[in-house]
Protein backbone atom coordinates (compact mmCIF):
# COMPACT_ATOMS: atom_id res chain seq x y z
CA UNK A 1 0.00 0.00 0.00
CA UNK A 2 1.34 3.42 -0.97
CA UNK A 3 1.16 5.72 2.02
CA UNK A 4 0.14 9.38 1.93
CA UNK A 5 2.32 10.92 4.60
CA UNK A 6 0.91 14.13 6.11
CA UNK A 7 2.97 13.87 9.31
CA UNK A 8 5.29 16.72 8.34
CA UNK A 9 6.99 18.42 5.42
CA UNK A 10 10.21 16.98 6.87
CA UNK A 11 9.38 13.54 5.43
CA UNK A 12 10.11 14.59 1.86
CA UNK A 13 12.68 12.69 -0.19
CA UNK A 14 15.15 14.44 -2.51
CA UNK A 15 13.89 14.62 -6.08
CA UNK A 16 15.83 12.96 -8.86
CA UNK A 17 17.31 16.27 -10.02
CA UNK A 18 18.26 17.18 -6.47
CA UNK A 19 20.04 13.83 -6.10
CA UNK A 20 21.94 14.54 -9.31
CA UNK A 21 23.06 17.88 -7.92
CA UNK A 22 24.17 16.18 -4.71
CA UNK A 23 26.08 13.47 -6.55
CA UNK A 24 27.99 15.98 -8.69
CA UNK A 25 28.82 18.42 -5.87
CA UNK A 26 32.38 19.61 -5.43
CA UNK A 27 33.60 18.69 -1.95
CA UNK A 28 36.12 19.84 0.62
CA UNK A 29 36.24 19.98 4.41
CA UNK A 30 33.81 22.54 5.78
CA UNK A 31 35.39 22.66 9.24
CA UNK A 32 38.52 23.94 7.49
CA UNK A 33 36.31 26.26 5.45
CA UNK A 34 37.26 24.78 2.09
CA UNK A 35 34.15 22.95 0.94
CA UNK A 36 33.26 24.99 -2.16
CA UNK A 37 29.62 23.91 -2.28
CA UNK A 38 28.99 24.81 1.37
CA UNK A 39 30.66 28.16 0.72
CA UNK A 40 28.43 28.66 -2.33
CA UNK A 41 25.28 27.89 -0.37
CA UNK A 42 26.24 30.19 2.50
CA UNK A 43 27.10 33.10 0.21
CA UNK A 44 23.95 32.54 -1.85
CA UNK A 45 21.69 32.58 1.22
CA UNK A 46 23.37 35.66 2.69
CA UNK A 47 23.05 37.58 -0.58
CA UNK A 48 19.41 36.55 -0.94
CA UNK A 49 18.55 38.30 2.32
CA UNK A 50 20.99 41.19 1.89
CA UNK A 51 23.15 40.02 4.79
CA UNK A 52 26.92 39.66 5.06
CA UNK A 53 27.23 35.98 5.89
CA UNK A 54 25.49 32.72 6.76
CA UNK A 55 26.30 29.41 8.43
CA UNK A 56 25.22 25.93 7.32
CA UNK A 57 24.08 23.73 10.20
CA UNK A 58 22.46 20.30 10.58
CA UNK A 59 19.10 21.53 11.89
CA UNK A 60 16.83 24.48 12.52
CA UNK A 61 16.91 23.75 16.23
CA UNK A 62 20.68 24.24 16.12
CA UNK A 63 20.49 27.50 14.17
CA UNK A 64 17.90 28.87 16.60
CA UNK A 65 19.88 27.78 19.62
CA UNK A 66 23.12 29.22 18.26
CA UNK A 67 21.43 32.56 17.59
CA UNK A 68 19.98 32.70 21.09
CA UNK A 69 23.35 31.83 22.60
CA UNK A 70 25.17 34.53 20.64
CA UNK A 71 22.58 37.23 21.34
CA UNK A 72 22.27 36.63 25.10
CA UNK A 73 24.16 36.08 28.34
CA UNK A 74 23.15 33.66 31.13
CA UNK A 75 20.40 35.24 33.19
CA UNK A 76 18.90 37.19 30.28
CA UNK A 77 15.31 36.76 29.12
CA UNK A 78 13.93 35.81 25.70
CA UNK A 79 10.51 37.08 24.62
CA UNK A 80 8.47 34.82 22.32
CA UNK A 81 4.95 33.47 21.86
CA UNK A 82 3.63 30.55 23.88
CA UNK A 83 3.25 28.59 20.61
CA UNK A 84 6.84 29.20 19.50
CA UNK A 85 9.01 26.31 18.35
CA UNK A 86 11.94 27.56 20.44
CA UNK A 87 9.75 27.13 23.54
CA UNK A 88 7.80 23.97 22.70
CA UNK A 89 10.04 21.80 20.55
CA UNK A 90 13.71 22.47 21.25
CA UNK A 91 14.14 20.38 24.38
CA UNK A 92 14.43 23.27 26.83
CA UNK A 93 17.52 24.39 24.94
CA UNK A 94 17.21 28.06 25.88
CA UNK A 95 17.72 27.17 29.54
CA UNK A 96 20.15 24.29 28.92
CA UNK A 97 22.39 25.95 26.34
CA UNK A 98 22.18 29.63 27.23
CA UNK A 99 20.94 29.86 30.81
CA UNK A 100 18.11 32.20 29.86
CA UNK A 101 14.53 32.46 31.03
CA UNK A 102 11.55 33.14 28.80
CA UNK A 103 8.58 35.46 28.77
CA UNK A 104 5.66 34.08 26.79
CA UNK A 105 3.26 36.17 24.74
CA UNK A 106 -0.31 34.99 24.20
CA UNK A 107 -0.88 36.09 20.67
CA UNK A 108 -3.10 35.16 17.74
CA UNK A 109 -1.92 31.83 16.27
CA UNK A 110 1.60 32.59 17.44
CA UNK A 111 1.62 36.25 16.42
CA UNK A 112 1.85 39.11 18.90
CA UNK A 113 2.31 42.85 18.43
CA UNK A 114 4.68 45.67 19.29
CA UNK A 115 2.55 46.80 22.24
CA UNK A 116 2.81 43.29 23.70
CA UNK A 117 6.59 43.43 23.38
CA UNK A 118 6.81 46.87 24.96
CA UNK A 119 4.76 45.71 27.94
CA UNK A 120 6.84 42.52 28.27
CA UNK A 121 10.20 44.29 28.58
CA UNK A 122 11.42 44.17 32.16
CA UNK A 123 12.38 47.33 34.03
CA UNK A 124 16.03 48.03 34.80
CA UNK A 125 15.77 46.41 38.20
CA UNK A 126 18.02 43.66 39.65
CA UNK A 127 14.92 41.73 40.73
CA UNK A 128 14.19 40.95 37.05
CA UNK A 129 16.12 39.22 34.29
CA UNK A 130 17.42 41.47 31.52
CA UNK A 131 15.09 41.47 28.51
CA UNK A 132 17.53 40.85 25.68
CA UNK A 133 15.98 39.08 22.70
CA UNK A 134 12.65 38.94 20.86
CA UNK A 135 12.05 35.91 18.63
CA UNK A 136 9.18 35.35 16.22
CA UNK A 137 8.30 32.26 14.15
CA UNK A 138 7.15 32.84 10.57
CA UNK A 139 5.21 30.79 9.64
CA UNK A 140 4.04 29.57 13.04
CA UNK A 141 3.79 25.78 13.14
CA UNK A 142 1.39 25.51 16.09
CA UNK A 143 -0.60 28.40 14.61
CA UNK A 144 -1.41 26.23 11.56
CA UNK A 145 1.15 27.93 9.35
CA UNK A 146 0.14 31.48 10.27
CA UNK A 147 1.92 34.28 8.36
CA UNK A 148 3.13 37.42 10.09
CA UNK A 149 2.12 40.84 8.78
CA UNK A 150 5.11 42.92 7.68
CA UNK A 151 3.75 46.07 9.29
CA UNK A 152 3.72 44.34 12.66
CA UNK A 153 7.22 42.98 12.14
CA UNK A 154 8.42 46.53 11.39
CA UNK A 155 6.73 47.84 14.54
CA UNK A 156 8.37 45.18 16.70
CA UNK A 157 11.71 45.92 15.06
CA UNK A 158 11.35 49.57 16.02
CA UNK A 159 10.63 48.68 19.66
CA UNK A 160 13.66 46.39 19.74
CA UNK A 161 15.91 49.10 18.35
CA UNK A 162 14.61 51.72 20.77
CA UNK A 163 14.94 49.42 23.78
CA UNK A 164 18.24 47.75 22.86
CA UNK A 165 16.86 44.26 22.23
CA UNK A 166 17.99 41.88 19.50
CA UNK A 167 15.42 40.52 17.03
CA UNK A 168 15.61 36.93 15.75
CA UNK A 169 13.47 35.20 13.13
CA UNK A 170 12.79 31.48 13.35
CA UNK A 171 12.05 31.15 9.65
CA UNK A 172 11.89 27.37 9.46
CA UNK A 173 9.03 27.79 6.96
CA UNK A 174 9.80 31.37 5.94
CA UNK A 175 9.60 30.64 2.22
CA UNK A 176 6.02 29.44 2.70
CA UNK A 177 5.27 32.91 4.02
CA UNK A 178 7.24 34.69 1.29
CA UNK A 179 5.35 33.12 -1.62
CA UNK A 180 2.01 34.14 -0.07
CA UNK A 181 2.84 37.64 1.21
CA UNK A 182 3.68 41.12 -0.02
CA UNK A 183 7.22 41.14 1.34
CA UNK A 184 10.43 39.61 0.05
CA UNK A 185 13.80 38.32 1.26
CA UNK A 186 15.45 41.75 1.23
CA UNK A 187 12.76 43.27 3.43
CA UNK A 188 13.04 40.35 5.85
CA UNK A 189 16.83 40.66 5.89
CA UNK A 190 16.69 44.32 6.88
CA UNK A 191 14.19 43.63 9.66
CA UNK A 192 16.09 41.10 11.78
CA UNK A 193 19.46 40.76 13.48
CA UNK A 194 19.48 37.06 12.69
CA UNK A 195 17.45 34.70 10.54
CA UNK A 196 17.15 30.92 10.64
CA UNK A 197 15.82 29.15 7.55
CA UNK A 198 15.21 25.43 7.16
CA UNK A 199 16.01 23.56 3.96
CA UNK A 200 14.58 20.17 4.95
CA UNK A 201 10.91 21.14 5.23
CA UNK A 202 8.98 22.60 2.30
CA UNK A 203 12.14 23.02 0.24
CA UNK A 204 12.60 19.25 0.25
CA UNK A 205 16.27 18.82 1.22
CA UNK A 206 17.30 15.74 3.19
CA UNK A 207 18.90 17.77 5.98
CA UNK A 208 20.16 21.25 6.81
CA UNK A 209 19.39 24.78 7.94
CA UNK A 210 21.08 28.16 7.60
CA UNK A 211 21.72 30.91 10.12
CA UNK A 212 22.02 34.33 8.48
CA UNK A 213 23.32 37.63 9.85
CA UNK A 214 26.19 40.10 9.75
CA UNK A 215 29.80 38.95 9.53
CA UNK A 216 30.65 39.37 13.21
CA UNK A 217 27.50 37.53 14.29
CA UNK A 218 28.27 34.60 12.00
CA UNK A 219 31.90 34.52 13.17
CA UNK A 220 30.68 34.13 16.76
CA UNK A 221 28.01 31.66 15.62
CA UNK A 222 30.62 29.46 13.96
CA UNK A 223 32.40 29.15 17.29
CA UNK A 224 29.15 28.16 19.05
CA UNK A 225 28.38 25.65 16.29
CA UNK A 226 31.71 24.02 17.12
CA UNK A 227 30.83 23.92 20.82
CA UNK A 228 27.46 22.33 19.94
CA UNK A 229 29.18 19.68 17.79
CA UNK A 230 27.66 20.97 14.58
CA UNK A 231 30.74 21.04 12.36
CA UNK A 232 30.43 18.84 9.28
CA UNK A 233 33.20 17.69 6.93
CA UNK A 234 32.33 16.88 3.29
CA UNK A 235 29.02 18.62 3.72
CA UNK A 236 28.93 19.85 0.14
CA UNK A 237 26.71 16.93 -0.85
CA UNK A 238 24.08 18.27 1.56
CA UNK A 239 24.74 21.89 0.64
CA UNK A 240 24.21 21.07 -3.04
CA UNK A 241 20.67 20.03 -2.19
CA UNK A 242 20.19 23.42 -0.54
CA UNK A 243 21.49 25.30 -3.58
CA UNK A 244 19.16 23.31 -5.82
CA UNK A 245 16.20 23.91 -3.50
CA UNK A 246 16.71 27.67 -3.38
CA UNK A 247 16.86 27.73 -7.17
CA UNK A 248 13.97 25.37 -7.94
CA UNK A 249 11.70 24.63 -4.97
CA UNK A 250 10.56 28.01 -3.64
CA UNK A 251 7.82 29.06 -6.05
CA UNK A 252 6.34 25.56 -6.13
CA UNK A 253 5.39 25.94 -2.44
CA UNK A 254 2.15 27.49 -3.71
CA UNK A 255 1.17 24.01 -4.91
CA UNK A 256 1.42 22.73 -1.33
CA UNK A 257 -0.75 25.59 -0.12
CA UNK A 258 -3.40 24.89 -2.75
CA UNK A 259 -3.41 21.21 -1.76
CA UNK A 260 -3.79 22.21 1.90
CA UNK A 261 -6.78 24.40 1.08
CA UNK A 262 -8.44 21.55 -0.81
CA UNK A 263 -7.67 19.11 1.99
CA UNK A 264 -9.12 21.53 4.52
CA UNK A 265 -12.40 21.68 2.61
CA UNK A 266 -12.58 17.89 2.63
CA UNK A 267 -11.76 17.66 6.33
CA UNK A 268 -14.43 20.21 7.23
CA UNK A 269 -17.05 17.79 5.87
CA UNK A 270 -15.87 14.81 7.92
CA UNK A 271 -18.18 13.61 10.72
CA UNK A 272 -15.24 13.21 13.13
CA UNK A 273 -13.98 16.77 12.61
CA UNK A 274 -15.34 19.59 14.76
CA UNK A 275 -13.41 22.33 12.98
CA UNK A 276 -10.26 23.06 11.00
CA UNK A 277 -8.08 25.93 12.19
CA UNK A 278 -7.69 28.67 9.55
CA UNK A 279 -4.53 28.01 7.53
CA UNK A 280 -2.44 30.41 5.46
CA UNK A 281 0.02 27.90 4.04
CA UNK A 282 0.62 24.13 4.18
CA UNK A 283 -0.36 23.18 7.75
CA UNK A 284 -3.84 22.05 8.79
CA UNK A 285 -4.74 21.60 12.45
CA UNK A 286 -7.97 19.69 13.03
CA UNK A 287 -10.06 19.88 16.21
CA UNK A 288 -11.92 16.64 16.87
CA UNK A 289 -15.33 16.36 18.46
CA UNK A 290 -15.12 16.00 22.25
CA UNK A 291 -16.28 12.38 22.16
CA UNK A 292 -13.85 11.38 19.38
CA UNK A 293 -10.68 9.59 20.45
CA UNK A 294 -7.59 11.00 18.78
CA UNK A 295 -5.62 7.74 18.80
CA UNK A 296 -8.51 5.83 17.20
CA UNK A 297 -8.70 8.30 14.33
CA UNK A 298 -4.95 8.13 13.79
CA UNK A 299 -5.06 4.32 13.79
CA UNK A 300 -7.93 4.20 11.31
CA UNK A 301 -6.23 6.72 9.03
CA UNK A 302 -3.08 4.65 9.09
CA UNK A 303 -5.02 1.48 8.26
CA UNK A 304 -6.03 3.24 5.03
CA UNK A 305 -2.44 4.33 4.35
CA UNK A 306 -2.79 7.92 5.55
CA UNK A 307 -0.34 9.21 8.16
CA UNK A 308 -0.89 12.25 10.39
CA UNK A 309 0.18 13.23 13.91
CA UNK A 310 -1.50 14.15 17.16
CA UNK A 311 -1.00 17.83 17.90
CA UNK A 312 -2.15 18.17 21.47
CA UNK A 313 -5.34 16.93 23.14
CA UNK A 314 -8.13 16.49 20.62
CA UNK A 315 -6.08 17.81 17.71
CA UNK A 316 -4.53 16.24 14.60
CA UNK A 317 -2.08 17.93 12.21
CA UNK A 318 -1.83 17.39 8.46
CA UNK A 319 1.03 18.95 6.46
CA UNK A 320 1.20 19.06 2.68
CA UNK A 321 4.52 19.00 0.82
CA UNK A 322 6.21 18.21 -2.50
CA UNK A 323 5.70 14.45 -2.15
CA UNK A 324 1.92 14.90 -2.05
CA UNK A 325 0.01 15.87 -5.19
CA UNK A 326 -3.57 16.67 -6.14
CA UNK A 327 -4.40 13.01 -6.80
CA UNK A 328 -3.40 12.17 -3.23
CA UNK A 329 -5.73 14.87 -1.93
CA UNK A 330 -8.60 13.60 -4.09
CA UNK A 331 -8.10 10.05 -2.82
CA UNK A 332 -8.41 11.25 0.78
CA UNK A 333 -12.01 12.36 0.43
CA UNK A 334 -13.40 8.85 -0.02
CA UNK A 335 -11.16 7.49 2.73
CA UNK A 336 -12.02 10.18 5.27
CA UNK A 337 -15.74 9.56 4.84
CA UNK A 338 -15.25 5.88 5.78
CA UNK A 339 -14.17 6.99 9.27
CA UNK A 340 -16.93 7.82 11.75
Amino acid sequence: MNKIDFRSDTVTKPTGLMREAMNSAQLGDDVFGDDPTVNLLESKAAALFGKEASLFCPSGTMTNQIAINVHTRPGDEVICDQLAHIYNYEGGGIAFNSGCSMKLMRGDRGRFNAKDVLEAINPDDPHFPVSKLVSIENTCNKGAGAIWDMTEIASIRKVCQEKGLMFHLDGARLFNALVESEYNEAVIGSSFDSISICLSKGLGCPVGSLLIGDAEFIKRSRRIRKVFGGGMRQAGMLAAAGVYALDHHVNRLKEDHANARNLGEILNQCPWVKSVMPSDTNILVVDLHEDTEQERILRELESFGILAVGFGPGKIRFVTHLDIDGKDIDSCEKTFNRIK
